[in-house]
């Protein structure tokens, strides 16, 4: 991604998008937008034959809905995600709708262009957050609530278990990989020291505890659903931010913390949901024939519209956004586990 003359890979450009300066965030996203648009028709191939491959797959397992896998694997009821899913949805106006119209008045707009949407706050605090004070604020709000849960959290700091830099070629994003239950987890992540980061590494390390504690179970049971994984990681994050808001003093402050975390909700639950609802189009009109690029941003741009509210002004290039979420290739109908 070409940005002010360097080319940057995927994890720094999206980071400008939280970025303080509006023409850093409004760069990167036209940098990301020319770049999915560029490769397009790649990624609608793809799309495209993953989504056939999956229907003829579901087929000859008599599967009767196109998510009917994920939910086998994840042990829950057709009837409980489309429960969730219809709530989660109904419940857009009131919350992501609301959180985007106020947080256009803090920025004194009626509207947030798309690139404005995880902007820092104004009253924000600056600076960022280095390496050994994350490890010490995640590692003490776990031994807070548990000492075995930080003694164990701390192994991973200990015995190098974590990748936290971000390199060029890096793979986006992060995770917490169990490996074998005879080995021990490996976390990924590309710390770049923002609050967010923070959350971001004791969500993973949550999923690293509950696995290092699921391997006495051996291979065949160590393993969970996705709905029990995601429990523990969110655990973790909260157990980190109830006490960095407790330990936040200043009004302002606890302000933008609160405002990030209702921000982080909303991706994890409302922005999920979206993505849910976009791959079941997606899957649904492939059982009909071949989907275009266009026809597929189309179908992305509806779905991130109804969740997003009136107060985020989708700008072309907004519609090729779907390229980028590594679920819809790898893990077809995984993001509800989020919510």
């Amino acid at each position: 991604f070409r940005i002010a003359g360097k080319d940057l890979a995927i994890e720094p450009t999206l980071s400008l998008m939280q970025d303080r300066a509006p023409d850093k965030r409004k760069a990167a996203a036209q940098a990301l937008a020319k770049t999915f648009k560029a490769n397009e028709r790649t990624f609608a191939l793809i799309t495209n034959t993953l989504a056939k491959d999956k229907e003829i797959s579901d087929r000859w397992r008599g599967f009767g809905d196109i998510a009917d896998s994920r939910h086998l694997s994840n042990r829950v009821e057709r009837e409980v995600v489309d429960a969730l899913v219809a709530s989660v949805r109904a419940a857009y106006p009131r919350i992501s709708h609301r959180y985007y119209a106020l947080k256009a008045r803090w920025f004194g707009k009626k509207q947030l262009p798309f690139w404005d949407r995880n902007a820092p706050l104004p009253f924000a605090a600056t600076g960022t957050i280095a390496w050994p004070e994350a490890q010490k604020m995640v590692l003490g709000a776990y031994g807070a609530f548990s000492p075995q849960m930080a003694d164990i959290a701390s192994r991973f700091f200990d015995e190098r278990w974590i990748d936290a830099p971000v390199r060029p070629g890096k793979a986006p994003g992060a995770f917490s990989h169990p490996t074998t239950p005879s080995a021990h987890p490996y976390v990924l992540l590309n710390y770049q020291g923002k609050p967010r980061d923070v959350m971001v590494l004791a969500h993973e390390l949550g999923h690293g505890v509950h696995q290092v504690l699921a391997a006495k179970n051996g291979a065949l049971m160590a393993p969970t659903p996705l709905t029990l994984a995601e429990t523990a990681s969110v655990f973790g994050e909260m157990l980190t931010f109830k006490r960095l808001l407790a330990s936040t003093k200043a009004g302002k402050q606890r302000q933008a913390l609160l405002a990030g975390k209702v921000e982080d909700m909303i991706n994890t639950v409302v922005r999920q949901i979206a993505f849910y609802t976009f791959e079941r189009a997606v899957h649904t009109e492939r059982r009909n024939g071949e989907l275009t690029a266009q026809r597929l941003g189309e179908l992305w741009l509806s779905v991130q519209g109804e969740s997003l509210g009136p107060a985020i002004e989708i700008k072309p290039g907004y519609e090729t956004y779907w390229m980028y979420i590594p679920h819809f290739i790898h893990s077809p109908f995984y993001v509800y586990a989020y919510a």
